[in-house]
């Protein structure tokens, strides 16, 4: 099982009266995890690649892409309060479906990775459709499937409404 790491720091502007990360910045957590797991990251003119380069990271992330993902569906399942911290979240990521044109990328928020146990305070999928240059689907290249395939595994498991 291949999953991404990926650290996301709490802001304190994240949190609502009730004193935990509104259900709104839950969404912004995921999204900022996605982008550093997916996209690409412009190299200043004299600097060599970063240090813990995702080697999912394969979508450039400049103006005038040839290629952008569009959310088609986000669904999250909130298992538990998450307070204030200082130290990030673990937002965890893999690929749940890989399809011709879409793909399904499951996460858990949790306080550690999962080896290490602990709480998960969310549970979410997004559906992404991968676009061109006009916002037309477009289908998952070789180079970005050949990336990606080592990360997929069953989806998230997510409660049903009776």
């Amino acid at each position: 099982m291949a999953r991404l790491e990926v650290n996301v720091q709490l802001r304190w502007s994240d949190l609502d009266a009730y004193g935990h990360v509104n259900n709104v910045e839950m969404l912004r957590l995921l999204e900022e995890a996605r982008i550093e797991a997916f996209w690409s990251q412009p190299a200043a003119p004299d600097a060599t690649r970063r240090d813990g380069a995702w080697p999912t990271a394969v979508l450039d992330a400049g103006p005038g892409a040839a290629l952008s993902t569009l959310v088609a569906r986000q669904e999250i399942e909130y298992l538990s309060p998450l307070a204030y911290r200082r130290a990030p979240v673990v937002v965890e990521l893999w690929i749940g479906h890989l399809g011709s044109a879409s793909l399904d990328v499951c996460y858990e928020v949790r306080d550690a990775p999962s080896a290490d146990g602990g709480t998960v305070y969310a549970r979410a999928i997004t559906t992404l459709v991968l676009a061109d240059a006009s916002g037309a689907p477009t289908r998952i290249g070789r180079e970005i499937r050949a990336a990606w395939e080592p990360y997929v595994e069953a989806p998230v498991e997510l409660r049903r409404r009776r």
